[in-house]
């Protein structure tokens, strides 16, 4: 399956401005390396950068973002509607 997103995402290299890569696999790391390099790499995301490969850390450098740094952002959170008296 890596393998197959990997040749996709080359496939269609020429049609896409920038990459959100979405992952903690450091088998992306030549993909996120190339595409780092070339300036079409928006960002990786990772749902936990503990959890992340470090070779993808390291290859990403700048650009990497974890979930967990957005949980503020992306939670939500229900109000309780405060009960009024009739």
């Amino acid at each position: 399956m890596d393998a197959d997103l990997v040749l996709q995402a080359m496939l269609d290299y020429s049609e896409y401005n920038q990459a959100l890569i979405i992952s903690s696999d450091g088998d992306f790391y030549s993909l996120v390396r190339h595409l780092y390099e070339t300036g079409k790499l928006l960002a990786v995301m990772t749902p936990s950068i503990k959890k992340c490969s470090h070779l993808l850390k390291q290859t990403a450098k700048e650009r990497i973002m974890s979930f967990e740094r957005l949980r503020e952002k992306l939670e939500y959170i229900k109000k309780h509607r405060l009960r009024t008296e009739p």
